[in-house]
């Protein structure tokens, strides 16, 4: 396609623009995004939706030296297009290529590394007063969404930046939904504020008004400001920002340039917090994401044409997960279902649809969800809490001291555990394993197809010794027959494959590879065995020192960090023993992992079978070996 701005010199160029232009621009932009998107797959809708909103930013500020902060990060493509990244844009999420997120070391223009919601207003207040305390005096601008100001830690930040009055604006996109559609009473204030047009005249009436009245010594004045006072609560828009301490602006049409950029001049002007309200569509400009904005908030490859994803979707372990939960919630009224603005991502939609009564979407806020279900758990009831690996992080305080210590029996469902593939080191999973095993009565489960994962929730919701966790990857399930669910012995491990020159121990999902290694390496006359843990807490300790001293040397395969996770429990479990058996960990070293494919990282961490492959055969003693045969 012909394009205006590929060769232009961006942000800079925009000042130069006039109104056409600008209309040009932001339809080469979101025809680009949609491309791009339908190629690689990403977060479309809500890039879609601030376009004239970027455009806005960038033509009347001056990155970076004016700082601006994406939240989250799902509506930066935009962003990444006016600053320099035009032609890097294809490579969007792929190995090496462009990050789906801010990122700083991308590019001087992303300011903070943003990736996880509700941060930016406590970033945009942290660089603000590293710019006072510099002496300078360059803008530092937050947008943030209104799904995203449900997380407490955005309030507090607010709160903050009231108090201190400091000088920073905060831009709230509001486009109704966050993943799925907002929950909360904030929700409804704001669509209240949105839907009602006379607000925002009664507010220039209302301060016009006050304008004009005289005031006459200091009793008239005293009247006058608690007439003002009172009324606000009646006809001013935003009084909950204005509470807290910021000046508030609109709520204003977020499509429209000219708009934006009056409002953002008027707010310039202000000294002290400014919130600037704009109105969104998400998905705006594609008719398949204005129409389904949920699902196409972030999505795979798809057909321009019609919307349609390329590949054939396979079941996923989300999936299982969530027909499993559902169909053991009609079966027990105890059961409730617990989930952090992630209805669809966690695999509840059905769950809620059908038991609505005992399906909680908490908006995002993991540390609410998590001592709620360990109140609801002291109530009596069997709670489970779905969030991401990366989002499970957020409440670690919650799992330990409100869950943990009082050894409730909560169901964690860690999805999007291990390696997630292309959004990258903010959502990579691979801590939980660490994070969690080290708080005394968790236990931890983590299977290696789609029915252990029936028969291990099945399982954890049968018991009351305490909380556990279930860990399952962002992947396509293994393809086998679906059982009952059924109870699995606790703490008990499979053994998969016999063998007397090796022992691989696999936690989660990577045991398929592991079988796939085995195979290659009867090919070369040798006999590994191989062990299914299923729990990594607690562990099978009988069955793993029984055929560690049978083998002689042990490889642990996890997807989750080195430091603390499987490999790391068995080598206490061999220490505490006092064996001296050599043992290799293969995981994730100590390291971020950036984005890719699913394949193409594991690969990377020979946690693919030709590195399982590769690996085990240069930790066996093949001169050894061909001695004992």
């Amino acid at each position: 396609m012909d394009s205006m701005l590929e060769n232009m010199s961006l942000p800079g160029d925009l000042k130069k623009m006039g109104g056409q232009d600008l209309e040009k621009a932001a339809a080469e932009i979101r025809q680009y995004m949609i491309k791009t998107v339908a190629d690689n797959g990403g977060h479309l809708a809500a890039s879609l939706g601030v376009v004239e909103l970027s455009l806005a930013l960038h033509r009347h500020y001056n990155s970076p030296v004016d700082q601006i902060i994406w939240d989250v990060g799902h509506q930066c493509y935009p962003h990444k297009l006016l600053t320099g990244r035009w032609k890097q844009f294809s490579t969007l999420r792929k190995y090496c290529g462009l990050c789906g997120f801010p990122k700083p070391e991308e590019s001087e223009h992303d300011p903070f590394l943003t990736g996880h919601s509700s941060t930016s207003i406590s970033a945009a207040l942290g660089l603000a007063q590293a710019r006072d305390r510099n002496g300078q005096d360059n803008n530092v601008i937050a947008v943030i969404g209104d799904g995203a100001l449900t997380g407490g830690m955005s309030f507090e930040a607010l709160n903050h930046a009231g108090h201190i009055k400091a000088n920073l604006m905060v831009i709230l996109n509001d486009n109704k939904m966050s993943i799925s559609s907002n929950v909360g009473s904030l929700s409804a204030y704001l669509g209240r504020i949105r839907s009602d047009p006379k607000y925002s005249k009664l507010k220039d009436d209302f301060e016009k008004f006050v304008g004009r009245v005289p005031l006459v010594g200091e009793r008239a004045l005293s009247y006058a400001e608690r007439i003002k006072g009172g009324l606000k609560y009646l006809i001013v828009p935003g009084m909950i920002f204005e509470e807290l301490g910021f000046t508030y602006f609109g709520p204003i049409d977020g499509h429209n340039i000219k708009t934006i950029t009056n409002t953002l001049k008027q707010a310039d002007q202000i000294k002290g917090p400014v919130l600037v309200h704009v109105v969104t569509e998400k998905g705006k400009g594609y008719h398949y994401a204005e129409k389904s904005p949920e699902v196409f908030h972030g999505i795979g490859p798809f057909d321009l044409n019609n919307g349609l994803l390329k590949k054939k979707k396979s079941a996923s372990y989300t999936e299982i997960f969530g027909q499993t939960l559902l169909k053991l919630g009609r079966e027990n009224p105890k059961i409730t279902a617990i989930t952090a603005a992630m209805t669809a991502g966690t695999g509840l939609r059905d769950f809620a649809r059908e038991l609505p009564e005992r399906f909680f979407d908490v908006g995002i806020a993991e540390q609410h969800a998590v001592t709620m279900a360990g109140a609801m758990a002291a109530g009596g009831m069997k709670p489970v809490v779905a969030i991401y690996s990366t989002f499970l992080q957020r409440a670690y305080d919650q799992i330990l001291h409100d869950v943990c210590m009082q050894k409730l029996p909560v169901v964690f469902a860690v999805d999007r555990a291990g390696i997630t593939g292309e959004d990258g080191e903010t959502h990579q999973g691979l801590f939980d394993l660490s994070f969690l095993r080290n708080i005394p009565n968790m236990s931890i489960m983590a299977p290696g197809n789609e029915n252990e994962l029936q028969h291990m929730l099945f399982t954890a919701l049968e018991q009351d010794n305490g909380p556990v966790a279930l860990r399952y990857p962002r992947d396509k399930v293994e393809g086998v027959t679906l059982e009952a669910p059924k109870a699995i012995p606790w703490a008990k491990s499979e053994l998969l494959k016999e063998g007397r020159d090796l022992l691989i121990i696999a936690a989660g999902t990577v045991v398929n590879q592991a079988l796939q290694a085995i195979e290659r390496l009867t090919w070369q006359g040798l006999k590994p065995a191989l062990i299914n843990a299923r729990f990594v807490k607690p562990l099978d300790e009988e069955m793993i020192i029984r055929w560690a001293q049978k083998c002689g040397r042990v490889i642990t395969l996890e997807e989750n960090v080195l430091a603390g996770g499987f490999g790391s429990a068995i080598l206490e479990l061999f220490e505490r023993e006092g064996f001296l058996i050599p043992l290799k960990r293969l995981g994730i070293n100590d390291q971020f992992v950036e984005h890719g494919s699913r394949a193409q990282l594991l690969s990377s961490f020979n946690l693919d079978a030709e590195g399982i492959y590769n690996e085990a055969l240069s930790f066996i003693d093949l001169k050894a070996v061909e001695g004992q045969t």
